[in-house]
């Protein structure tokens, strides 16, 4: 897992190479939604994708992450499917009810069933290297989903400088961001984290716990500010050493936003430790990889100090074989 982390860089880069290469099967139309389904490290390149899109589409971009697909989702309807090994079986049953539903389909893929199912449909399925844990894949099939839009119109393509500042920042920090990650991680060793981000940054939060769960083998939640200052606020208030919130911070967060967190970094440390991880960059993207890199390597630092295999993810494997069984 540490190789493919290193790598994180060269891969955003290739994939760039591969969007900009693809030919789409599909001429550019209109729609009146767009839903993009798929699941964990598959689905998290959307989940970033829709917090940078919020604010410049002009129709709806939903997440999906079921067996099943809403009621809208018909012939004008957009369906990005997502799936890195393309055996993921709620995505491929999203994907069989949206040729079922006529909508227009483009998949994100190595292959798999997925592929099958994308060659035999004549749907356009945007090819990706295979043979890597599909969390360790966030570059490639982010980087997709947003050629996507591209092709389709709903962005333009200024997020390709984004990214190769982005890829340029984390390369020459290289170091320095391991060195901040091992200090991250022996702060976190041993205790729950406890993620807080700016709601428009919530995908960033949710990849970082998700890698937690997977890479370190442990437990985490996250929250987003303001909603967390509605309820979850209420539940610091009880001293326990085994928990540390941890708030993912960018200068350009909203400025009540901001005060809010500040706010709650007070509160919170009446109870338990907390700890700020602040973003690089002006792009939204050179923020997001900045923190998505650092805490990945924060994760394979906690696996190492837990000694734990980063890479395995046996339960997950068994709850497959186990499903496989019951079909």
């Amino acid at each position: 897992m540490n190789q493919l982390v290193l790598n994180f860089p060269n891969q955003l880069a290739e994939a760039l190479k591969i969007g900009q290469s693809y030919s789409f099967l599909t001429p550019k139309k209109e729609f009146n939604n767009v839903l993009l389904t798929g699941l964990g490290g598959s689905g998290i390149g959307g989940s970033v994708v829709q917090n940078f899109v919020a604010e410049k589409m002009t129709v709806p971009f939903i997440i999906n992450k079921d067996y099943f697909l809403p009621g809208f989702v018909n012939e004008k309807t957009l369906v990005i499917v997502s799936s890195y090994s393309g055996n993921t079986e709620e995505t491929i049953s999203a994907m069989q009810q949206a040729i079922k539903a006529k909508a227009t389909v483009v998949c994100i893929s190595s292959g798999g069933k997925v592929g099958a199912l994308a060659k035999k449909n004549n749907i356009d399925c945007i090819p990706l290297p295979g043979g890597m844990p599909p969390r360790s894949c966030l570059g490639y099939s982010m980087v997709q989903v947003l050629y996507v839009l591209l092709h389709f119109g709903y962005i333009k393509n200024d997020f390709e400088k984004s990214i190769q500042a982005a890829i340029k920042t984390m390369v020459a920090d290289e170091k320095e961001t391991q060195k901040q990650a091992k200090s991250i991680a022996k702060k976190l060793a041993g205790k729950t984290p406890i993620i807080y981000a700016a709601s428009d940054f919530e995908s960033v939060a949710v990849r970082f716990r998700q890698q937690i769960n997977e890479n370190s083998k442990m437990l985490a939640w996250h929250h987003v500010v303001p909603e967390m200052n509605h309820n979850e606020i209420v539940g610091w208030r009880d001293k326990d050493k085994t928990r540390v919130a941890v708030f993912l911070r960018n200068e350009s967060d909203y400025k009540r936003t901001q005060l809010r967190m500040n706010i709650n970094q007070k509160v919170i440390q009446k109870y338990s430790s907390s700890i700020e991880i602040w973003s690089k960059g002006k792009t939204f993207f050179e923020k997001v990889f900045s923190i998505v890199h650092l805490t990945d390597w924060v994760t394979v630092y906690l696996a190492d100090l837990h000694g734990v295999d980063a890479t395995e993810v046996n339960v997950i494997d068994m709850l497959k074989g186990e499903l496989a069984k019951a079909k």
